[in-house]
C-alpha cells in the first residue's frame, strides 16, 4: 500500500511539471515593450550623464563633447608649447658655448614640472610657418632672428598666438649683425634703456609688484637676485597695452628720481599685440641665484605667465581691505634722548592712533617714570643692540652669538616688563639686523613682533612660525627722517615732502606696506609737524589704508589663515574654493580672480544650499572678477561655481586650429 501511494505521488509531480512547462511555452514575448524599455533606460542614462557633465563643467554645447575631428584637433593643440632652438644665436656665440641649450633645458624642466608638454622646433620651422601648431612659443635667449622669423612671429601673435620671450630678443640678425631694438619696441611696446654687465655688478636685486596676474601667490615687493653674466635688460613701457610687472631700481642704494628710475627699469612685462599676447622677462631663468624660496616663487611666476598666455585663470586673496591699494603705518621712535616726548603724545592724540613706540633700551631703563607715562599712549618695544654687520650676507657670522643675544634680550624685556607691569611683545634690533638665533630667542620668550631696518625680501609683513610660535616681521620700506634729514641733508619742507611722497608712490606701485619711522629728534619736532600732517593727507588722497600696527597685524594674521584654490572646468566655468584654517574672519576680504579672457553674463552658485553667495564685481576691461567674502568662520570652506559666457568666438586652442589649417592650405 505504501508503494502504491509513492507511485501516485510521483505521478502527481510529473503532471504538475508538465502543466508548468505548457504555461511557459504558451507565454508570448512582447519585443516592442522590451525595445521601448531599453530605449527609455538609454535616454535616462544619457540625460543623467549630461546632467553630471553640467554639474561638473557648467554650461556646454552638445557639439563640444562629441568626438568630432574639430574637438580632437582642439585637444591636440591644447597647451602645447614649442621652444625655439635658435641656431642663429648659437652660431653667433660660437661652437664651444652651450648657452642656448642650457636655457632650453631649463625651460623644459620648468614645463615638465608644470605637466605641460613641450617640443623643440628650429629656425627653419619658424621661417616656414610650421609654428602655428603651437598654442604657446617660448623664445629663450633668442638674440638672433632672421627677417623671415620676425615676420612670422608678428603674424603668429597678431593672429592670436602667445609668446614668452627672455632677454634681448631679435637684437641681432641671423648673420650675427647688430640690428637694434625695433622689433622689441614694435612687438612689446617697450623701449630698451640699459644692459647690465658683470663688469658693472655681479648680481642685481629685482623687485616684483604685487596683486597682478603674473605675481599671484608671490609676496608683494618680493626681491630676487639676478646674476649679470647673461647681461639682463632694463626697459621702459611706452604703450598702455603693456603692463610693467617688476623693476630693477633699488631705492635704498641708487640715485635718481624714484618714479622715473622705476619706469625705466622694467624687468618683466606682459601685454598684447594684435589678437595675441606676450610675456617678456629681461633675464634668463638660469641667472636667478638665491634660496629655495626664491625658486618656488620663480616657479609661480612662470606658471602664472603660462596661465595668462594660455587663457587660464589665476586667483589670490587681495592684500588689503577694499577699497585700498596699499597700506601704511607710523612707528614713532625714541632715540638718543627724551626730547619732544610731548610731540609723540600729541601725535597719538591727534590721529587717534593706537600703535607701537620703539624706544632705545638704555633710555627706557634709565628713565622708568617717563617710559611708564609714554606707555599710556602706545606699547613700548625696546630697541636692543644685537651687533653690527656691514652686509646682510654676514649676519650669521658677525652678529652677536646666540648666548650674548639671549642675555641682552632677556635682561631688557625682564627689566622693562617690571617698569610697565606688563609683558613685552616685541623688539627692534638697534642696527636693524637679525638672524635665526634672534628668531629662536623670540619664540622662546613669546615675543611676537620684530621691527627691522634691514632689507628683507618683501614689502608686506611676513608671518613666520618659529618653534610653534607665530612671529611677525615688519621691515622699514621707506627712507625715514634720518635718511631724509641727516644723510640727504634736506631741511626745506618742500624737498622733504617730495622725498616722502616718492616713497609713498613707489609702495602704491608695488601694492605694499609703507612703514615710516619718525624720530623724536627729527620729524616729530614741532617745526616739522606740518610735514607729518601733509604726509598723512597725501596717503588718504591716494587711497592708502593708514592704520595702526595692531589693526594691520590682526588683518594679516586673519588673511594668512585663508587658503585659496581654483580650477578651470570646461570653457565656461571656474571653481573657486575658499577655506579658513585659523580664526573667525569677521572682516570682509576680497578674492581676485583673473579670468584672463573676455566673458559676460556671470552667474555664481555653490555646491551646498546654505552657502552664502558672495557679492561680486567684474572689471570687463581688465577681465578681473572680485568676490567679496564675508564672515568666513574658522575651519569653514566655501566652494563657488563661476559660470559665464565667452565673448570671443574662438578660444586660444580654436584659433590655433584655424591658423594651422590656413597655414597648411597656404603651403599646399
Amino acid at each position: 500500500m505504501a508503494i502504491k501511494n509513492k507511485k501516485y505521488g510521483n505521478k502527481k509531480k510529473e503532471t504538475a511539471s508538465e502543466e508548468k512547462n505548457t504555461a511557459i511555452n504558451g507565454l508570448r514575448v512582447n519585443y516592442f515593450i522590451i525595445l521601448l524599455s531599453g530605449l527609455v533606460i538609454l535616454i535616462a542614462s544619457i540625460l543623467t550623464f549630461l546632467l553630471i557633465i553640467k554639474n561638473v563643467y557648467g554650461n556646454y554645447k552638445l557639439s563640444e563633447i562629441l568626438p568630432t575631428k574639430e574637438n580632437l584637433e582642439q585637444y591636440r593643440y591644447n597647451e602645447k608649447v614649442g621652444i625655439l632652438f635658435s641656431q642663429y644665436t648659437a652660431n653667433m656665440l660660437g661652437d664651444d658655448v652651450n648657452w642656448v641649450q642650457d636655457n632650453i633645458d631649463t625651460w623644459k624642466t620648468f614645463l615638465k614640472n608644470l605637466k605641460i608638454k613641450s617640443e623643440i622646433f628650429t629656425d627653419l620651422d619658424l621661417e616656414e610657418g610650421k609654428h602655428f601648431k603651437y598654442n604657446l612659443i617660448v623664445l629663450a635667449g633668442t638674440k638672433s632672428l632672421s627677417d623671415r622669423e620676425m615676420m612670422e612671429l608678428k603674424r603668429y601673435i597678431d593672429a592670436g598666438g602667445s609668446v614668452l620671450a627672455t632677454g634681448s630678443i631679435g637684437a641681432f640678425s641671423d648673420e650675427a649683425k647688430w640690428r637694434g631694438w625695433d622689433f622689441f619696441k614694435e612687438t612689446f611696446g617697450m623701449k630698451f634703456t640699459k644692459e647690465l654687465t658683470p663688469d658693472e655688478i655681479l648680481k642685481k636685486t629685482h623687485t616684483f609688484r604685487g596683486n597682478l596676474t603674473l605675481t599671484a601667490g608671490i609676496p608683494t615687493g618680493y626681491i630676487i637676485n639676478i646674476a649679470t653674466w647673461d647681461r639682463p635688460i632694463y626697459a621702459e613701457v611706452l604703450e598702455p597695452r603693456t603692463t610693467q610687472v617688476s623693476y630693477w631700481y633699488d631705492f635704498r642704494g641708487e640715485k635718481g628720481l624714484v618714479d622715473e628710475q622705476i619706469k625705466k627699469s622694467a624687468g618683466i612685462a606682459n601685454g598684447t599685440y594684435g589678437k595675441g599676447r606676450f610675456v617678456w622677462y629681461g633675464f634668463e631663468l638660469n641667472a636667478v641665484v638665491g634660496s629655495n624660496e626664491d625658486y618656488i616663487y620663480l616657479g609661480k611666476l612662470v606658471k602664472n605667465s603660462i596661465d595668462w598666455l594660455t587663457y587660464n585663470p589665476t586667483a589670490y586673496v587681495k592684500d588689503w581691505p577694499e577699497p585700498y591699494t596699499a597700506a601704511a603705518i607710523y612707528i614713532p621712535t625714541i632715540k638718543d634722548n627724551l626730547n619732544n616726548l610731548n610731540a609723540v603724545k600729541k601725535t597719538f592724540k591727534t590721529y587717534n592712533y593706537e600703535g607701537i613706540i620703539i624706544m632705545e633700551d638704555a633710555l627706557a631703563l634709565k628713565y622708568p617714570k617717563q617710559t611708564a607715562d609714554l606707555a599710556n599712549y602706545g606699547e613700548i618695544l625696546p630697541m636692543i643692540d644685537l651687533g653690527y654687520v656691514s652686509s646682510r650676507a654676514d649676519i650669521d657670522t658677525e652678529l652677536n652669538s646666540k648666548e650674548i643675544q639671549e642675555a641682552d634680550i632677556t635682561y631688557v624685556i625682564d627689566s622693562l616688563s617690571k617698569i610697565l607691569n606688563k609683558p613685552i611683545s616685541g623688539i627692534s634690533p638697534y642696527f636693524g639686523f637679525y638672524n635665526q638665533a634672534t628668531l629662536d630667542i623670540m619664540a622662546k620668550h613669546n615675543l611676537k613682533f620684530l621691527f627691522t631696518d634691514s632689507l628683507t625680501d618683501r614689502s608686506v609683513p611676513q608671518l613666520l612660525v618659529q618653534n610653534g610660535k607665530e612671529i611677525f616681521i615688519i621691515t622699514n620700506t621707506s627712507r625715514d627722517d634720518i635718511v631724509v634729514m641727516k644723510e640727504f641733508g634736506l631741511k626745506d619742507a618742500r624737498f622733504q615732502k617730495y622725498t616722502y611722497f616718492e616713497d609713498i608712490d613707489r609702495v602704491i606701485f608695488e601694492g605694499g606696506l609703507y612703514v615710516l619711522k619718525i624720530h623724536n629728534n627729527l620729524l616729530l619736532k614741532p617745526e616739522y609737524r606740518s610735514i607729518f600732517k601733509d604726509i598723512s593727507n597725501y596717503m588718504k588722497k591716494k587711497n592708502v589704508w593708514l592704520t595702526s600696527v595692531y589693526e594691520l597685524l590682526n588683518w594679516w594674521q586673519l588673511k594668512s589663515g585663508v587658503e585659496l584654490r581654483y580650477d578651470k572646468r570646461g570653457k565656461r566655468r571656474i571653481v573657486v574654493e575658499v577655506s579658513n584654517h585659523k580664526y573667525d574672519f569677521e572682516e570682509d576680504f576680497t578674492v581676485r580672480v583673473n579670468i584672463n579672457k573676455a566673458i559676460k553674463n556671470i552667474k555664481i552658485t555653490t555646491d551646498l544650499i546654505h552657502t552664502p553667495i558672495p557679492e561680486f564685481d567684474f572689471d570687463e576691461e581688465k577681465q578681473i572678477l572680485y568676490l567679496n567674502i564675508k564672515n568666513l568662520k574658522a575651519d569653514e570652506s566655501r566652494t563657488f561655481f563661476v559660470d559665464f559666457e565667452n565673448v570671443n568666438k574662438f578660444t586660444a586652442s580654436e584659433r590655433m586650429v584655424l591658423q594651422a589649417k590656413q597655414s597648411k592650405n597656404n603651403n599646399d
